[in-house]
């Protein structure tokens, strides 16, 4: 989840702060000798909760130190006592204070955030008093601001409450979905051959291209009728040959061999093709191969065919994954990335907002940049479901024409 856009305000304001002009550099440090860079960073020791972690000089507690008696007015009405700022004036924060408070910008509070909130802190609570102390926490603006700062932050309540519900999934929810979707954690070893949509320029051809003869347009139209009639040729040849090649591979014949004779065919020099693919569950393949998965053992599927060339595939082994820890793991965050969809859109549909364009103007058009609006939280997103473990998708990149590149699938 992202850090709250009070984060973002600590940190914006930190920098301002620290951007004084006139701050000489700091000295760089002098190299350490090759002993002491090489050791391990020591373990920072347990800090009971108790203990102080910050302090910071200047600044009073929130109750301030009364001096003097109270009088009354003619009225009979107490006014209030006066303050006095003693000279060791100093506020001291404990590790569970200030845990609370970096708590409340982010949820979990990490090294870097409670760094970042250590230096920015100090500021705001020497100059949030410095405010008070003239005034302005009574003043219009300060009032109105107040109210949009109340909305933010209980807008983020909201979606954090949501994330911590929907990830509130009952483990026989998950035991369920997994029993009605047994196809979605089915795993499967494939063989696959892959023949080429056109053939490699042979390298003389490669030749003529880079230092083209001056050519007549008629020779030129000739010469270009020519190419055309040889590629679709060339085309033609390998179509009938991938339909060659999958009556031999359903025959059984050894698909490293029926690869190597598809790649002399097609012109493409590869030493050592590879046919056997990764384990792959049913998102490991592009959609329009999908069919692959409804093979049998030992079967050969059609050939498959795109801009690409042609694919061949053979189902060698398929087994159904357990339901160990990192399926749960995987159904337990697809279920709860539905669960927050479900319940943002209960709250962010259930109201229609209608601008008078005669104070707004029109709306902005796609791609355009209209001025910065007012940073509002946006709703959490829980990780996308992720097959762990698994390969990725096995779809070789289209060549070009001119020059057909074999399937880089890993072994």
């Amino acid at each position: 989840m992202r850090k709250s856009w009070l984060l973002c305000v600590f940190l914006g304001t930190l920098a301002w702060g620290q951007a004084q002009p006139g701050t000489p550099p700091a000295p760089a440090s002098p190299a350490q000798p090759p002993s002491a860079a090489n050791k391990a960073p020591a373990e920072p020791e347990e800090v009971a909760e108790s203990a102080v972690v910050l302090t910071i000089k200047g600044v009073c507690p929130t109750a301030p130190l009364k001096t003097g008696t109270a009088s009354k007015t003619a009225a009979g009405k107490t006014t209030s006592a006066t303050t006095k700022k003693p000279a060791d004036c100093k506020t001291e924060i404990t590790r569970a204070q200030f845990e609370k408070i970096a708590s409340g910008l982010s949820p979990s509070v990490t090294p870097q955030l409670k760094r970042q909130l250590e230096g920015a802190l100090p500021r705001f609570m020497a100059m949030s008093e410095a405010a008070k102390a003239k005034g302005l926490d009574k003043s219009p603006r300060f009032q109105e601001t107040m109210k949009v700062v109340r909305m933010q932050v209980l807008t983020q309540e909201l979606q954090r409450t949501v994330q911590e519900e929907a990830d509130n999934v009952p483990p026989s929810e998950i035991a369920g979905y997994y029993k009605k979707n047994p196809e979605a954690y089915e795993q499967f070893s494939l063989d696959r051959l892959f023949i080429p949509r056109f053939k490699q320029a042979e390298a003389e051809e490669k030749e003529d291209a880079k230092a083209p003869e001056k050519l007549t347009e008629e020779l030129q139209k000739a010469k270009e009728a020519a190419e055309k009639t040889k590629r679709e040729q060339g085309e033609q040849d390998l179509n009938k040959l991938a339909d060659s090649v999958r009556e031999r591979a359903a025959a059984g014949e050894d698909f490293i061999k029926l690869q190597k004779e598809a790649f002399e065919a097609a012109g493409t020099k590869v030493d050592n093709p590879t046919v056997n693919l990764p384990k792959v569950r049913r998102t490991g393949l592009p959609p329009a191969h999908a069919a692959v998965f409804d093979l049998k053992v030992s079967e050969v599927s059609a050939v498959i065919s795109d801009n690409g060339g042609h694919y061949i595939y053979k189902v060698v082994t398929k087994e159904v994954l357990p339901l160990d820890d990192q399926i749960k793991a995987e159904i337990h965050n697809k279920l709860k990335s539905e669960r927050m969809k479900e319940m943002m859109d209960k709250y962010t549909n259930s109201f229609e907002a209608v601008p008078n364009e005669a104070y707004f103007g029109p709306p902005v058009a796609p791609g355009a940049r209209p001025g910065m609006p007012p940073r509002m939280p946006r709703p959490p997103t829980a990780p996308p479901p992720t097959q762990q473990g698994a390969p990725p998708a096995a779809n070789p990149p289209s060549p070009p024409p001119a020059a057909p590149t074999p399937p880089s699938t890993p072994n």
